[in-house]
């Protein structure tokens, strides 16, 4: 039997990130139980009672709120672009919120939550779960050690190789939507490079659209330039054969070059549960190569820890603090998304970044 000190979860959606990221994460974090989910198919609502004996199951979002005095914590992992109403609502009903990304479509959207929650005083957070891939913390540790000495360029690369579109929103969806591969995987890029480098002053950028049958991006390029003197190059695209180094790291003593994907989402998609055995250990065949030319040394990975946003999310529940992601870094995430946007619509000229949003 769940204890009742146990964090009551709402989830709102059981698509790819319901599914596959939020329900096994909550599962992982000993303090939570997920207690109900909102899913309108009904496939999808027998997979539910399958995968989380117990959880309650509500076809609508309207049965969740109702009984929003039953929730500690609201998950909203609908499609994109409903992400700003129901977390508007989650706020105004008093209960804490962690929203998938990217937040909403829009930055002037996601600043009016941020202002919203604060007002409110309800917390609320962006679920930016790769700042705990193994290659992120890997580098991270690299850059703290001082090893590559001053960094100039930093390169980031996720691309997939799907040549068949999908009939989903993300493929025939627009910016209203935050359909495409800048808002799916570039929301992931921009925070990363962010996180590690520091704001963005201004962006190029170039986005197409190379599968027939596609009306969203689905192969894009975004350099930032950061304002302590970094650029930051992120690719990003479905239509990718081979792939390119997942991340190259250069300075004026060393690279830090890094091949293959942190190996998180498989073993969720395959039913892992965060915080198994070797949970985020990476093959040693992958660990990254730092160093100048002939002198270069491998080195070791750290394991990848996604179950930590959710154990952050609990302590800040419990205990008052910070939200494990402050949905700050989200509003000026979305700001560089939209520089990048009006840059390739300008004919790829190189676009200041408005940190208010106010596009």
């Amino acid at each position: 039997m769940d204890s009742p000190e146990r964090l009551r979860v709402g989830l709102l959606g059981y698509g790819l990130a319901g599914e596959v990221f939020h329900a096994p994460l909550i599962r992982a974090e000993p303090r939570m139980r997920l207690d109900a989910v909102v899913t309108g198919s009904q496939r999808r609502a027998e997979q539910v009672r399958q995968d989380h004996p117990g959880t309650r199951v509500f076809p609508r979002a309207e049965s969740l709120f109702e009984r929003s005095d039953e929730l500690d914590l609201v998950v909203v992992a609908t499609p994109n672009s409903s992400h700003a109403e129901l977390t508007g609502r989650a706020l105004d009903a008093g209960v804490p919120v962690v929203v998938d990304k990217p937040f909403t479509p829009t930055a002037a959207q996601a600043r009016d939550l941020v202002e919203r929650a604060r007002r409110l005083a309800v917390p609320l957070t962006v679920f930016q779960n790769r700042r705990w891939d193994s290659d992120v913390l890997t580098l991270g540790r690299v850059l703290a050690a001082g090893e590559l000495g001053r960094v100039h360029r930093f390169e980031s690369r996720f691309e997939r190789w799907v040549p068949t579109p999908k009939d989903s929103w993300r493929d025939s969806g627009g910016p209203e939507d935050a359909a495409g591969v800048l808002y799916d995987l570039g929301s992931h890029l921009v925070d990363q490079a962010r996180l590690l480098f520091g704001p963005v002053e201004s962006v190029y950028a170039e986005m197409r659209t190379l599968r027939d049958g596609v009306r969203a991006d689905d192969d894009s390029f975004v350099a930032l330039r950061h304002s302590g003197g970094v650029n930051s190059h992120l690719w990003m695209g479905k239509l990718a054969a081979q792939q390119g180094p997942r991340l190259r790291v250069l300075g004026d003593r060393g690279a830090f070059t890094k091949y293959g994907m942190d190996p998180q989402e498989a073993a969720l998609r395959a039913g892992g549960l965060a915080g198994d055995q070797d949970w985020g250990r990476e093959d040693e065949s992958l660990w990254a190569t730092v160093g100048v030319g002939e002198w270069t040394r491998r080195c070791p990975s750290e394991p990848g820890r996604y179950q930590d946003f959710y154990a952050g999310v609990a302590s800040a529940l419990d205990s008052g603090g910070a939200m494990p992601v402050d949905p700050a870094d989200a509003v000026h995430g979305l700001a560089v998304i939209e520089a990048a946007i009006r840059s390739a619509r300008n004919g790829s000229v190189e676009t200041p970044v408005d940190h208010l949003g106010s596009e």
